[in-house]
């Protein structure tokens, strides 16, 4: 039997020095990411065992590990990074990434900036 699963882990917040400006890699600033993953939890709901589903809390640690450890100009690269990880890490067959930017130093005032990307497992791989 097959249960897809959807797991989201929102708002993953990294004080982190990743941008192009002198500021944002000299002063650092506030990022939140943002993880949808799909996947297959038919073996971990019939066993009810953690070690068969996925562990969101160390997800959440695998991702904030790598915003922190790593530097990027820009946070598509960042998004890249962290999906690129997770596809390796967790037997997904979607995951999305969002990585958040609230205090994007722009010329107009904004809420924040966002990036998204989606990875997918392709079908044998």
């Amino acid at each position: 039997m097959s249960s897809s699963a959807r797991i989201v882990v929102k708002g993953i917040k990294v004080f982190a020095y990743h941008g192009c400006t002198r500021r944002e890699r000299e002063e650092g600033q506030n990022f939140l990411i943002d993880v949808e993953l799909e996947y297959d939890a038919g073996a971990a709901v019939r066993s009810d065992d953690l070690s068969l589903a996925v562990d969101y809390d160390r997800l959440a640690s695998e991702v904030h590990a790598l915003a922190t450890e790593n530097r990027y100009n820009l946070i598509e690269t960042l998004a890249a990074a962290v999906g690129a990880r997770l596809m390796d890490l967790v037997p997904a067959s979607r995951i999305l990434v969002r990585v958040r930017k609230p205090e994007a130093p722009m010329e107009c005032e904004v809420e924040g900036i966002a990036v998204e990307m989606e990875f997918r497992r392709t079908p044998g791989g």
